[in-house]
C-alpha cells in the first residue's frame, strides 16, 4: 500500500482538535496539499534520525524545555502575527495535516500537544517552524530559503 493510500487514514487522532475549533475553521489537507506545504517549510530541514529536524544551519529563534500546551500557546502568541495561517504536521503521515488560524491553534494548544508525541507547526507568513518532541520541548526557527 502506498503512502498516498495511507495518508489521512487516522483522522480520529485529530478529531478532538477539529471538533474543538469547528470543522469550518480547520482544513484537513489532502495528500497533495500536505506535500506542497511541506516543500515550503518542513522539507527544507535535514533530519536527525527519523523524526527530529537538523537545526544546524537554520536560524533558531527560541528553544524551550517545556513540553505542554501552555508553552505551545505562549510560542504561538509570541511569534504568530494576527491572521497567521498555521499548518500542523504530525509525526505520523497517517494522521492528516491541518491548517487553521494560529490564534485558534493557540486557544486549543493543549489538544494539539495531546494528539501526538511529535509535531511541527509551520507559520506560513512568518516563515517560522515550531518543532515539538515530547519530553524534550520546543524549538522555533526560521524556515531555510532552500532545501538541504
Amino acid at each position: 500500500m502506498s503512502a498516498r493510500a495511507r495518508y489521512g487514514t487516522q483522522q480520529e487522532e485529530i478529531a478532538a482538535l477539529v471538533h474543538a475549533v469547528g470543522e469550518a475553521a480547520a482544513v484537513v489537507l489532502s495528500y497533495d496539499e500536505n506535500r506542497a506545504v511541506a516543500a515550503m517549510g518542513l522539507n527544507r530541514f535535514g533530519t536527525v534520525g527519523s523524526t527530529r529536524l537538523d537545526w544546524r544551519g537554520a536560524e533558531v529563534v527560541e528553544r524551550s524545555s517545556a513540553f505542554d500546551g501552555a508553552q505551545l500557546r505562549e510560542l504561538l502568541l509570541r511569534h504568530a502575527p494576527a491572521g497567521e495561517t498555521a499548518v500542523v504536521f504530525w509525526g505520523n503521515l497517517a494522521v492528516p495535516s491541518v491548517a487553521l488560524d494560529a490564534g485558534l491553534l493557540a486557544a486549543h494548544a493543549d489538544t494539539v500537544v495531546e494528539c501526538c508525541p511529535e509535531f511541527w507547526v509551520h507559520l506560513m507568513d512568518a516563515r517560522l517552524l515550531i518543532e515539538f518532541q515530547d519530553g524534550e520541548g520546543f524549538t522555533v526557527g526560521q524556515v531555510p530559503r532552500t532545501p538541504p
